[in-house]
């Protein structure tokens, strides 16, 4: 069976940033999904379950409302590995191009006094939101996101490429 895409990422070697996961053309048209890693895989620990909720409302919200981008937002989601979240987007745009709106989406966390659609009505849990780590989380990450700006690492994924020999022995080589 094939490797999926984001299995091939080497999760000993990633950090925190904005990589390209995937760009594929559906329709015609080309979408492309990010990965938006805000901790470090194995190493940290995740994003807790009802800040990471609250955090996809959030961000949801503000992509989908912002007047430059609305159009452009196809998905934003929970990494289910809880170290991120997918950022999927109508056209194809390096990393660095979207860093300012990232950057601000997380940004405007910090000033957030609710969390949209958390009644019963609009949300499938509605009681599992903890606004005030979300805060934490998203104010530490944009933190990062402005101290490593000009850092390459943040920007490009450490890549795993599969070795196979003649035995069908596989190997893993960064």
């Amino acid at each position: 069976m094939e490797l999926i895409q984001s299995f091939s990422v080497d999760h000993t070697r990633i950090v925190p940033g904005i990589f390209t996961s995937r760009t594929d053309t559906v329709g015609g048209g080309t979408v492309t999904t990010y990965d938006i890693r805000m901790k470090r895989p194995n190493r940290e620990p995740v994003i807790d379950v009802a800040a990471m909720h609250s955090l996809e409302h959030l961000i949801a919200t503000y992509l989908r409302n912002d007047p430059e981008w609305k159009d452009e937002v196809i998905y934003w989601g929970p990494m289910g590995c809880l170290t991120g979240f997918y950022l999927i987007l109508k056209g194809s745009r390096s990393p660095r191009e979207i860093y300012a709106l990232l950057l601000g989406a997380f940004r405007s966390v910090e000033t957030a006094e609710t969390v949209p659609g958390t009644a019963p009505e609009n949300c499938g849990h509605y009681l599992m939101h903890n606004l005030a780590m979300a805060k934490w989380y998203a104010a530490e990450f944009a933190a990062y996101l402005e101290a490593n700006e000009q850092n390459d690492a943040i920007f490009a994924y450490p890549r795993t490429e599969r070795l196979v020999t003649d035995g069908g022995q596989q190997f893993f080589d960064s």
